[in-house]
């Protein structure tokens, strides 16, 4: 009968160590992601401008070179 008791009380004692303390709230961290500005230009297109450019106004040119060998 002993035994039974005791057990009986090891269990009541362990179920209210358990639920100590109330219940666990875990709150979530909100992460803060900074956005690149609209404006944001990446180098490629800086890039290109010149290049277009320089086939624009150097390019080759129309007058047409003939030989006069003969």
């Amino acid at each position: 009968m002993k035994k039974l008791i005791v057990s009986v009380m090891a269990l009541t004692l362990g179920a209210q160590a358990a639920t100590a303390g109330g219940p666990v709230v875990v709150e979530e961290e909100m992460e803060v992601v900074a956005e690149k500005p609209a404006s944001s230009v990446g180098i490629l297109p800086l890039l290109l401008i010149p290049v277009i450019l320089c086939v624009a106004l150097c390019g080759g040119s129309d007058d047409e070179r003939r030989s006069t060998a003969g």
